[in-house]
């Protein structure tokens, strides 16, 4: 290009403004200037954000997408999935066990050819649980057919996402795009952006939306999708996907170039750094070689011949560029912030060997490390410690470790942490006060509690120190139902705020045995415990106590997306108890909406301002759903009526240990995201109940009894009582909100009228 050309571009180049966002920011501010039709999603940490900040674009109209909460990842890709093959314009965000959780649909889309864009922030695969980044989600995400590009910065994480639905879209193409960027160090840390000012260039760049592919939507040219293949047919097609994903890499070149015409930066295959001449060099993804960059300044000055390889694109594999870019270099270190266990070098550091292999007069020397896993930070010294295991390897002419891993180190047995509370069992939780008995009669349990300061000194199962917010309902109303549990108890957490704030390793806040697993899983999990101990008892492997009881306990929106597991279980019948804390969200990854979320509620994803006014459907009645899958004991429960509580919790155990599965729910608060005072957690609860919203009852052998009435009682009070007490609902208190407010109103009654008709009918 000459210098008139040159200049004439940028004379007529579209406005930009420069800013200070995120990568999260960035993907969003993508989405909404495109415009998608939709967006199915799940929060999970650290993707999160994006569809919050969709959420608070939406509340100020700044784009029309259809953003549609799922009950799980697995659900959310299905939403997209079939919003493809309708024809509409898609994208999504998920990290980690999200995209883990979503891998199966994802050959599907790709398989039938429907593209969309999926912003992949990559996180620690659990399990040990880690929020933070590392690449372990995505290497899981290189046999998906899937075309993949990575942004190492959050202006990267802008282009790139305009650049892959225009990729995706593309006629020799016709593929779902991931773009990948690193969890928390791309997709949270603020760097200086450009992006352009009107939509309108982002529009016209990425074209209207193609309709010239087969898609549902039109019923006038009937079509059928991802019909069954026999080996012949299934061969071809997978061909033809091959075919396409390597001429993704052509595209993508093809692509990018037009987008430096139209913004001025510049994204090649590869991201070369000073490899004109360089005789050492590092192949990092993403974020960490930015780092790496500061660092070849440095080595440069020194004599040292340095440079960086960073793919800018990783499926299609750059075989061909790769090759190229190392014809002259005597060592390289491929870092990878994931592992391929077993496989002597994770999936990079083999695809870069192979594609060199293809050079007879290749002679680098492929070194290959592990590094930064679940968020460890790679700084300039770790940087510069790779290139001198690269100098080290040219001065030997080989390479003494070919793979290892960087950064780990060994315990020491003089660190090991000795308890500091001596285990408690038994005897130590059996307090003899309470009694449970049958009536022959009706088979309704009669239970006795003693008053709470009589119940005192049993212990409580949760040690101090754990990490809950001031006022947080959870672990009080935890402990509180503990109460009523005589002897040993095995205890399950699924993934949420009770199970984060009481196990940071190498502590823990439990004083008995306590397994964590996923929100999707932990009811199946808890099944396989029980069965596995009651089995061992009856071959004499081991001794249990006869009270021992087995408790999952879920929340923070766990009964979304564990609720067929849940389901599952409850059918089966196993001897155990689900008890969910239901504080109205996903409060452990920023305050999300749930389904159990009520009505025109304030969330992070549900906004309130000029386009919509909180959450827009009911709350989920999970009691209800339990109870319908006929298992002995469902109840609901508060802190604000703790005899109640107790109660039911000494009927739980009788059943769990009797008759089988029991379920319950308990109400509790969540001052930091209820936006309320953390001295009116008891009253906020109590409102609730007399308000009608959360009533207290039980369905015991499929009867339904309304344990506290407060109708009988004349203690019952508007649903605005309650609704006063939280930041999260007081736009609805406004008279502009009348009409939704009376919706809810509607539905409290409603719920509560049926309630009382089947405490009255114990054939309902």
């Amino acid at each position: 290009m000459s210098v008139l050309e040159n200049d004439l571009l940028i004379k007529n180049a579209p406005v930009q403004v420069t800013t200070f966002e995120s990568g999260n920011e960035m993907a969003a501010m993508a989405a909404a200037q495109i415009n998608y039709h939709i967006m199915g999603y799940f929060p999970i940490t650290p993707s999160t954000e994006v569809a919050q900040y969709l959420d608070q674009m939406k509340t100020r109209g700044e784009h029309d997408i259809k953003l549609i909460p799922a009950d799980g990842e697995h659900g959310s890709a299905g939403i997209c999935y079939g919003a493809a093959a309708t024809g509409a314009r898609v994208i999504n965000a998920t990290s980690a066990n999200g995209f883990m959780y979503m891998l199966e649909q994802m050959p599907v889309q790709s398989g039938t050819r429907f593209p969309m864009v999926l912003n992949l922030v990559t996180r620690a695969i659990s399990g040990p649980l880690d929020i933070r980044g590392d690449h372990s989600d995505l290497y899981y995400a290189l046999n998906t057919g899937w075309v993949i590009i990575t942004a190492r910065t959050p202006q990267a994480v802008y282009d790139l996402n305009i650049m892959a639905l225009k990729i995706a879209e593309h006629a020799k193409v016709r593929l779902p795009v991931i773009v990948a960027y690193d969890g928390f160090f791309t997709s949270h840390q603020k760097r200086k952006v450009n992006y352009f000012k009107e939509k309108k260039v982002v529009q016209d760049f990425v074209g209207p939306c193609p309709t010239d592919y087969p898609a549902i939507r039109d019923v006038k040219k009937p079509v059928t999708i991802g019909a069954h293949m026999n080996g012949d047919d299934l061969l071809n097609n997978h061909f033809q996907q091959s075919e396409a994903m390597y001429q993704a890499k052509e595209v993508f070149a093809e692509i990018s170039k037009e987008f430096e015409k139209m913004s001025g930066r510049s994204y090649p295959i590869l991201d070369l750094y000073m490899m004109e001449d360089a005789e050492v060099a590092l192949f990092l993804l993403n974020s960490a070689a930015e780092t790496a960059k500061d660092v070849v300044d440095r080595l440069r000055k020194k004599g040292i011949k340095a440079g960086v390889i960073s793919p800018n694109i990783i499926r299609p594999f750059p075989s061909e560029e790769v090759r190229t870019a190392l014809r002259n270099v005597k060592a390289l270190l491929v870092g990878e912030r994931a592992d391929s266990y077993g496989g002597n070098g994770p999936n990079l550091t083999h695809e870069v060997k192979s594609a060199i292999q293809e050079d007879k007069n290749n002679e680098t020397i492929v070194l290959s490390r592990v590094f930064g896993l679940g968020g460890k930070d790679f700084y300039a010294d770790d940087a510069e410690e790779f290139f001198h295991m690269t100098l080290d390897a040219v001065d030997k002419g080989y390479a003494e470790k070919p793979f290892d891993y960087y950064g780990h180190y060994l315990g020491k047995q003089e660190n090991d942490l000795a308890p500091v509370i001596e285990p408690q069992y038994g005897d130590v939780y059996n307090s003899g006060l309470i009694q449970v008995t049958q009536d022959e009669e009706n088979n309704k349990l009669n239970v006795k509690v003693p008053p709470l300061r009589s119940l005192a000194a049993k212990p409580k199962r949760l040690a101090p120190g754990h990490g809950a917010c001031p006022g947080c309902g959870i672990l009080t109303g935890l402990e509180l139902f503990f109460k009523g549990i005589e002897g040993d108890v095995v205890v399950l957490f699924q993934t949420g705020c009770a199970y984060v704030v009481t196990t940071a390793y190498p502590h823990t806040s439990h004083k008995q045995t306590m397994i964590h697993n996923l929100f999707q899983n932990g009811p199946a999990t808890l099944s396989g415990t029980v069965e596995a101990f009651l089995e061992l008892q009856r071959r004499g492997e081991i001794e249990i106590q006869d009270n021992t009881t087995f408790v999952m306990v879920t929340g923070d929106g766990g009964m979304d997306i564990g609720m067929g597991s849940a389901i599952g279980t409850a059918l089966r019948n196993h001897n155990l108890i689900m008890l969910e804390y239901d504080n109205e969200g996903y409060m452990n990854t920023g305050s999300q909406m749930s389904y159990s979320t009520p009505i025109g509620h304030m969330t992070s994803t549900s906004g309130v301002g000029r386009a919509q006014k909180g959450k827009a459907f009911h709350h989920k009645d999970t009691a209800q759903i339990m109870a319908a899958t006929n298992i002995p004991y469902v109840f609901t429960a508060s802190e604000a009526f703790p005899q109640d509580l107790i109660k039911k919790a000494a009927k739980a155990q009788w059943y769990a240990q009797n008759v089988g599965t029991v379920y319950g729910k308990l109400l509790v608060t969540c001052p930091l995201n209820w936006k309320s005072e953390d001295r009116f957690g008891t009253k906020i609860v109590e409102a609730a109940v007399n308000s009608c919203f959360f009533p207290l009852y039980e369905v015991e052998n499929g009867i339904t009894t309304i344990t506290y009435d407060p109708e009988d009682k004349e203690k019952k009070v508007p649903l605005t009582e309650w609704l006063k007490f939280m930041g999260k609902t007081k736009h609805l208190l406004k008279e502009e909100n009348h009409e939704m407010l009376n919706d809810f109103n509607n539905e409290v009654d409603k719920r509560w009228s049926k309630l009382k008709i089947k405490h009255e009918n114990p054939l309902l």
